[in-house]
């Protein structure tokens, strides 16, 4: 269970930075639906830019943002449906849009889920705790964004490795940046990073995505119930709804899966990782370019017990699709071939990661040899706007992209994609990844035996979890009511 316990004293100091800083903290049953926002707040929404860093863009984590960069209000939930003329399958693979969060992924909703209980129970003091945020890049932007927020200091933890773009925009909005040695899959030196930090200051505050349940429980209410209102408008009478593919970076996204089994039981679960690292499939390890996935681990908060299959992409699939889909000969060559000018003026929507979640989404359709009644979901957790850095890494490595690559790379990773690199889980092979955690997560990050047992034998111990939303959404009510902005 998530603590809520109460730091009274604590709280204390809390409220009156929220009164300072003009701070209110929207519900999940609001970021579900928001509708249920106060319209005092949606005037205010109309004067601010999506990436401003304003405590009322708190109310936009949602998936609901209409989506413009300024001013925008609330609609239905972004998402975009890949026609077969570019995926070569006849399944209808169907794709939620992360880029109108602030920040421009998806991330600040579970760092939302992870910072808010702490935050409105009192155990974590933003006039005195610095908040660290360890992460693969995306994840520590959404935690200083949000900290930011309340003039807390944060302290950002990530590979060096990573992508320019999120250096930058940190430098000017988490109080520090720590860069730890190696690339995307190097979790265990962030960890270590951790440590050390623990040693060495009294008032950090880690907010550690990869175990934190308020990740898996954000995206169990809130990503959950969006693929249900989107399969609500789109499935007709004969439509069936087979599951959703993600890659597992936190596995904090694949808790909407525990959400749409629990309404569509006989549905699939497909978690992904790199080709180039893989720990799901083969135990394996090494280096890939994926950024967000991938971290030679398997996350505490991966529910296993919920996981059809696994499936690796290979990262040069990857890669080279983002040269496809925003080069201006790859654009030029989709269009020729019979993508229609709107869908490839989309194709930006798409990250290193939503790629590959994309990819995998084709994949499941081409194994279980699906039909153009079957419905597949997934996830576009940000956008390319993070990756312009790499596109012109690969332009001084590589040269220009001309219209020949443009056809190899379409035959090769669309036309060419196989099922390759995956597989079916049996009970067995379930258990044999879950058993995976006790390495880093008992052996390195003090968990315990008796829990990670109860991961796997409690059959009430992930609902628990979920059954807490409500006492979350009650705490945040009455932490709005102390401060009375309302």
């Amino acid at each position: 269970m998530i603590d809520l316990r109460m730091d009274k004293k604590q709280l204390e100091r809390t409220v009156e930075r929220a009164k300072e800083r003009n701070i209110i903290i929207p519900t999940f049953a609001q970021m579900k639906n928001p509708d249920l926002i106060p319209d005092s707040v949606k005037e205010e929404l109309k004067k601010i830019g999506l990436w401003d860093i304003t405590a009322r863009n708190l109310f936009r984590i949602t998936w609901k943002n209409e989506p413009v960069v300024d001013g925008g209000g609330y609609g239905g939930v972004n998402y975009v449906e890949l026609p077969s003329s570019l995926t070569g399958v006849d399944a209808r693979i169907i794709a939620l849009v992360g880029k109108w969060f602030p920040t421009g992924a998806h991330k600040v909703g579970a760092t939302f889920g992870c910072l808010v209980p702490p935050l409105v129970t009192g155990q974590f003091d933003p006039t005195y705790h610095q908040a660290v945020w360890p992460s693969t890049g995306n994840y520590c932007r959404g935690g200083a964004y949000d900290a930011s927020l309340l003039s807390c200091e944060s302290i950002a933890i990530l590979p060096e490795g990573m992508s320019r773009e999120r250096f930058d925009w940190l430098a000017n909005v988490a109080g520090e940046v720590i860069a730890t040695p190696g690339s995307e899959s190097n979790v265990k030196e962030i960890y270590d990073k951790v440590w050390e930090l623990r040693g060495e200051r009294d008032n950090i505050f880690v907010f550690n995505q990869f175990d934190e349940f308020g990740n898996y429980l954000w995206h169990y209410e809130i990503t959950g119930h969006a693929m249900e209102e989107v399969l609500q408008e789109v499935m007709g009478p004969n439509d069936e709804y087979q599951g959703l593919t993600l890659t597992t970076g936190s596995a904090g996204t694949l808790g909407c899966g525990d959400y749409m089994k629990q309404l569509y039981p006989s549905s699939k679960v497909v978690a992904g990782e790199a080709l180039q690292c893989p720990t799901l499939l083969e135990n394996g390890f090494g280096a890939h370019r994926i950024e967000g996935i991938g971290d030679k681990h398997v996350p505490w908060i991966h529910n296993m017990k919920n996981t059809d299959m696994i499936m690796a992409i290979d990262d040069n699939a990857v890669v080279n699709l983002a040269r496809l889909f925003n080069e201006p000969a790859g654009k030029k060559y989709l269009v020729e071939h019979g993508i229609s000018e709107d869908l490839v003026g989309k194709l930006d929507l798409l990250g290193f990661s939503s790629i590959a979640n994309t990819l995998m989404s084709i994949k499941m359709a081409k194994y279980y040899e699906m039909d153009a009644n079957d419905v597949i979901l997934t996830v576009w957790t940000d956008s390319m706007e993070l990756y312009e850095s790499r596109l012109k890494e690969m332009h001084e490595e590589v040269g220009e992209y001309t219209e020949m690559d443009a056809a190899r790379t379409s035959a090769r990773y669309l036309e060419g994609i196989s099922p390759n690199n995956l597989q079916e889980l049996t009970y067995e092979d379930q258990r044999r990844v879950h058993n995976l955690k006790y390495f880093t997560w008992i052996e390195q990050q003090g968990k315990t035996y008796e829990e990670i047992q109860s991961q796997w034998y409690d059959k009430d111990y992930w609902t628990n979890f979920q059954e807490q939303i409500p006492e979350i959404d009650e705490l945040i009510n009455d932490f709005n009511d102390k401060v009375g902005l309302i």
